[in-house]
């Protein structure tokens, strides 16, 4: 079984998970932001991992720290539970609309950690606490953790909720066929360098 428990605590953030990437799209998120969590549940529940997060966060500052430490935290459990990525199929992608929104995402787990996130969410904030721009830094920060290119390019869209949604339901897509285990070759790391690091 692939999976990871990852505990990280920081002055600004105490996160707790375990992972499973071979699941059923389970979880139990609670990083009090609301529209944060329901954003990792779609991500979740489309790329079929299995989940369990808490995140004790200074949301009463705002909702930066939370959304850029829990997205380090899940890298992180991803990337320790692929090991040296032997029998990954290493890149994934997904066109998703949701409603008016459009959204391509495509991903290479590299070993490079950097994204490429461009989107004209129109609102600034989305409920309460969820300012828009944190979208761009989840992404920074996942890639950076798991080691990993990530491309997210708004095609349409102007609603901010489905934009920002269809990015992580694409996400989790495009990560689920990613971390897929390739048939023809499932003990090789995809990689002529025969390493991914």
């Amino acid at each position: 079984m692939r999976k990871a428990e990852v505990t990280r605590n920081t002055t600004e953030t105490k996160i707790h998970l375990q992972l499973t990437i071979d699941g059923t799209g389970q979880q139990s998120i609670k990083t009090g932001v609301g529209f944060l969590d329901h954003m990792l549940e779609l991500f979740v529940r489309h790329g079929r991992f299995d989940l369990t997060l808490v995140c004790d966060g200074d949301t009463e500052v705002d909702a930066h720290h939370t959304t850029e430490d829990v997205a380090i935290a899940i890298g992180r459990a991803f990337s320790e539970s692929l090991g040296e990525r032997r029998g990954i199929k290493r890149y994934g992608s997904m066109l998703l609309p949701m409603d008016e929104a459009l959204v391509m995402t495509a991903i290479d787990i590299s070993g490079r950690g950097m994204a490429v996130v461009e989107l004209a969410i129109p609102s600034e904030k989305i409920g309460q606490q969820f300012d828009t721009e944190l979208v761009e830094e989840f992404f920074i920060a996942f890639a950076r953790e798991l080691g990993a290119t990530i491309h997210l390019h708004q095609i349409a869209g102007k609603n901010s909720h489905h934009i920002v949604e269809a990015c992580f339901k694409g996400f989790g897509r495009a990560l689920g066929e990613a971390v897929a285990i390739n048939q023809a070759a499932p003990d090789e790391i995809p990689s002529t360098k025969g390493t991914i690091q």
